[in-house]
């Protein structure tokens, strides 16, 4: 049953809390839905009032979509079941829960899938995006995982997308982000991997950085599925190394040891559950945050110069490859799978004074990274148009298919896609 919030009501201020505290914004009514009826039901209801609409599962997106002001945050967090079957290695997981529940519940048999790095990000915001992590070398992205959905639409209507059923929106729902309707249940490939994992990070000084970034570059030509590398660097520190999920992944270890004068290294064996918590911040809400995004088809040296100009900022890199490219590009709304490496560039602070210094000085980070990107992940856009994140003729696809699943834009509080015939500015 639907618990309706207005301002005021106990439970409403933590319901608009997002990750990012940048964002305080007030909903006119926050909808907490129980089952895939009431989203229904809240979207008939959101509509006949005239109300923007917004979706809140994870509350990660760093432009806080999720809380529209004066309009009806549809709030997913108490559909949050996960339920694995552990001889068909598949996953059925409730629209509004993290990412974390569907870790805990799938290695309880050692079985888990592509689940992003941060345990508190939701399901739905990750896979509807892509779904970057740390199996998707070898299992593909968190959307090449998903063999179903069940999808509330514009108009309150129940459907389910698979290879089989509804095979265009299912095209869509796999990168192109929450365009299309609600998604409330996902149903999910689980892979045996066992409950271990390896984290490897080598630490060099500055002066060595331009010669261990392309030692780094050239290993991970020919690095194994079970191997993500990772590359984290600051204005005065380098961090290079790399995660491995399963048994083994020790072998690398002498060729990073070689890259150049280690100061400090870090070799941890540790669970996979523990691996996905690594980077949790439970303090999150109180911090205000931005971030750009790009890819790098390739990384050449002039890069790693820009890399390395550091203004202080967080900055990463991320190795894509692997079972992420053998998908044909046609076969997903998601694109560039021809990404070599992603680059983030984030920062956080708590005094408002600093915004418009903080946010000027990562734009201009990321600003020297752009003329070597070949476009972006949709869920790190923000600011950015969405031709970065698909090519021409996938953006065309995607118009279409908006336009016949909400051709009023109902949801377009999202990394949006317009409807109607795709514009000379929209399919540039």
């Amino acid at each position: 049953m639907t618990e309706f919030l207005r301002i005021g009501d106990a439970g409403y201020d933590e319901a608009r809390t997002v990750w990012n505290a940048m964002i305080d914004r007030s909903p006119a009514v926050i909808a907490r839905c129980a089952s895939t009826a009431d989203v229904a039901e809240a979207v008939r209801f959101g509509r006949a009032a005239g109300l923007e609409i917004a979706v809140r599962c994870g509350g990660h997106n760093i432009a806080g979509l999720a809380v529209p002001e004066d309009g009806l945050m549809i709030d997913l967090t108490p559909m949050n079941a996960v339920r694995v079957d552990p001889v068909a290695q598949r996953a059925w997981v409730q629209g509004g829960a993290l990412l974390g529940e569907l870790d805990k519940a799938a290695q309880e048999h050692g079985l888990a899938t592509t689940a992003g790095n941060v345990s508190h990000t939701g399901v739905g915001g990750l896979t509807l995006g892509g779904g970057m992590g740390w199996l998707a070398r070898r299992f593909g992205l968190a959307c090449d995982n998903v063999v179903s959905y069940e999808v509330v639409t514009a108009d309150g209507t129940v459907v389910r997308a698979s290879a089989d059923e509804n095979a265009e929106l299912f095209w869509g729902l796999r990168g192109g982000g929450g365009n299309f309707g609600i998604v409330t249940s996902f149903e999910f490939r689980l892979h045996q991997v066992g409950t271990r994992a390896l984290i490897v990070e080598f630490s060099y000084p500055l002066s060595a950085g331009f010669e261990v970034l392309r030692g780094w570059r050239e290993l991970n030509a020919d690095a194994p599925r079970e191997a993500t590398f990772t590359a984290n660097i600051t204005a005065d520190s380098l961090t290079v190394g790399y995660v491995w999920v399963g048994a083994g992944g020790y072998d690398l270890l002498p060729a990073f040891r070689a890259l150049g004068p280690v100061s400090d290294e870090l070799i941890e064996e540790t669970t996979y559950l523990k691996l996905q918590t690594r980077d949790d911040n439970v303090q999150g809400h109180r911090f205000r945050r931005y971030w750009k995004g790009h890819y790098f088809k390739s990384l050449p040296d002039e890069a790693i110069r820009a890399l390395l100009d550091n203004p202080g900022v967080g900055a990463s890199l991320q190795a894509y490859g692997g079972a992420i490219a053998d998908v044909p590009a046609d076969a997903a709304a998601f694109s560039h799978r021809d990404t070599l490496f992603e680059f983030v560039t984030a920062t956080r602070w708590e005094d408002p004074a600093e915004d418009a210094e903080r946010i000027a000085r990562l734009r201009g980070y990321a600003g020297t990274l752009a003329p070597y990107a070949s476009g972006a992940y949709v869920n790190t856009l923000n600011e950015d148009p969405i031709q970065r994140a698909f090519p021409p003729a996938t953006l065309r696809r995607l118009v279409a298919l908006k336009t016949a699943y909400d051709p009023a834009n109902v949801f377009h509080l999202n990394q949006n896609i317009r409807p109607g015939e795709p514009t000379a500015e929209s399919a540039a």
